[in-house]
């Protein structure tokens, strides 16, 4: 296993063992919802230590329910992971294209072509099939009519 898979390997765990230790330890047992959003959290402290605080403004759209506000910050934290992905993605794309590219390069500077055929070697080529079918028979010498 090489040092790059051992180090992802550990990282994996971590992130589960986050994700599974509150849920083993029962935090959040005394609570009437466990495990709300920050938000939730600052409202509830903001109406415990001012509670005559006003907001400054109000949400421009508020979900009908808890359900559809999950699926709205889920569907934004995908797009967030798709995007992120498409740059990473087209990075590593450009950096291996570079790298052919300097692979292609000889000492002088010059970049060898291609392993496909240029195009003027296929035009030659169809020029000297075009020319095979289009020959004539030679007339026949004078006298052997």
């Amino acid at each position: 296993m090489s040092r790059n898979a051992k180090i992802n390997s550990l990282l994996l765990l971590v992130v589960a063992a986050l994700a599974v230790l509150p849920l083993l330890l029962g935090l959040g047992d005394h609570k009437e919802e466990p495990f709300t959003g920050a938000d939730a959290e600052a409202e509830t402290a903001i109406t415990e230590l001012r509670p005559d605080y006003e907001p400054w403004f109000s949400p421009l759209y508020e979900p009908p329910s808890g359900e559809i506000e999950s699926a709205l910050f889920a569907l934004q934290a995908a797009l967030g992971a798709g995007v992120l992905a498409y740059y990473f993605g087209l990075r590593k794309g450009r950096r291996q294209g570079e790298a052919r590219a300097a692979a292609r390069a000889t000492p002088d500077g010059t970049t060898t072509p291609a392993v496909t055929p240029s195009a003027s070697s296929a035009k030659s080529a169809a020029t000297a099939a075009t020319a095979a079918m289009s020959v004539k028979p030679a007339a026949a010498p004078p006298g052997d009519e």
